[in-house]
């Protein structure tokens, strides 16, 4: 097969920034997408259902002229979220989810949420709608060692939650090891996964083995080979709890490049091309439609888009290294391999 055809891609999970950096890396996305759940950690972050609608008002003045692209806004679940105004968002379609940090787990996380019991009313209500939760599932615990706060997490947070709460649709998002697989494939119809380009193809030892590579360090850090054969594994199933989210994350190569650099790959010019290898290679190119295309809007009860892209297979394609923001520099994810696989058109 040198041609593949499949409904339009979603990217169920995608940090756009703002301001200039959005206008900078939004047409990337735009360009192969034709939605995307935006997360909400700016700085300060969208808590309330009038800081989504200013920001995607922004998001649709920045996207290309003649884009059909459309944003799907969440909120940034804190301790002091108010359940009217979540409700009301939720009702007129503004958002599409809700977002869990645990408080200093990732980029921005700071207003995140460290006394879960203070939400429960917030949970429970989207339980009732059917609003799903979107977990970044770490713990932010400074004793539980880094490569470990995946599986406290659930231990501790996760299931903790769903057993008190039945019928909270949840999605752990970027996850990184085989027992997160594992938990999402028993899970239930209520609990699904996004996996990341980038986790399909490097494990830890591609950051840290023989110098440390910046530009592969992203939260949840990539763990053991092991793991990632098991993201494979699950992303080429065609399982429905698997899908698509990029965790596309530009930072400049200055807040990278630093002593305490930043966490993000930024992946949107070439998730495409990864995955139709990483494809390929497991013999499961059938199955990457149902990755890419239609898992995601299955669970998030949205029909899977009409129209149609097209990748084919050839030459290796040349990426840019890097992309001029009017804020600085921002590196392309390198995969470490060939990419055989473009997008036409």
């Amino acid at each position: 097969m040198d041609r593949l055809t499949l409904r339009r891609p979603d990217d169920w999970h995608l940090h756009l920034r703002d301001g200039a950096m959005m206008r900078a890396v939004l047409p990337y996305t735009a360009r192969h997408f034709a939605r995307a759940i935006v997360m909400p950690n700016l700085v300060p972050p969208v808590v309330t259902g009038r800081d989504a609608a200013e920001y995607r008002d922004r998001i649709l003045s920045a996207k290309p002229v003649g884009s059909r692209f459309r944003p799907l806004m969440t909120l940034y679940l804190t301790e002091e979220t108010e359940v009217r105004d979540l409700r009301a968002a939720a009702e007129i379609g503004l958002i599409a989810a809700v977002k869990l940090y645990p408080a200093g787990a990732t980029t921005n996380s700071a207003s995140g949420v460290r006394d879960f019991a203070r939400v429960r009313r917030v949970l429970e209500n989207m339980a009732q709608i059917g609003l799903p939760l979107l977990v970044h599932g770490e713990v932010a615990d400074p004793d539980v060692d880094i490569f470990d706060r995946e599986a406290v997490f659930i231990d501790r947070v996760l299931d903790p939650i769903r057993r008190d709460i039945p019928g909270l649709r949840v999605v752990m998002e970027h996850i990184t090891t085989a027992g997160a697989a594992d938990y999402v494939r028993d899970g239930g119809a209520d609990l699904a996964a996004t996996i990341t380009a980038h986790h399909l193809v490097i494990n830890r030892n591609h950051i840290l083995a023989g110098g440390i590579r910046p530009h592969y360090y992203c939260l949840p850090v990539a763990k053991r080979e092991s793991h990632r054969r098991a993201l494979v594994d699950a992303a080429t199933s065609g399982a429905a709890p698997f899908f698509l989210g990029t965790d596309s994350a530009p930072h400049t190569d200055a807040a990278k490049l630093q002593p305490c650099g930043c966490a993000g790959c930024f992946t949107a010019p070439n998730t495409l091309s990864i995955l139709a290898e990483v494809f390929d290679t497991m013999g499961a190119l059938d199955r990457l439609e149902s990755f890419a295309s239609l898992n995601g809007p299955a669970f998030y009860r949205l029909p899977a888009n009409d129209d149609t892209v097209t990748l084919s297979r050839g030459e290796p394609v040349a990426f840019p290294d890097r992309i001029e923001t009017a804020d600085g520099p921002v590196t392309v994810f390198d995969p470490g391999m060939p990419l055989h696989w473009r997008v036409e058109g």
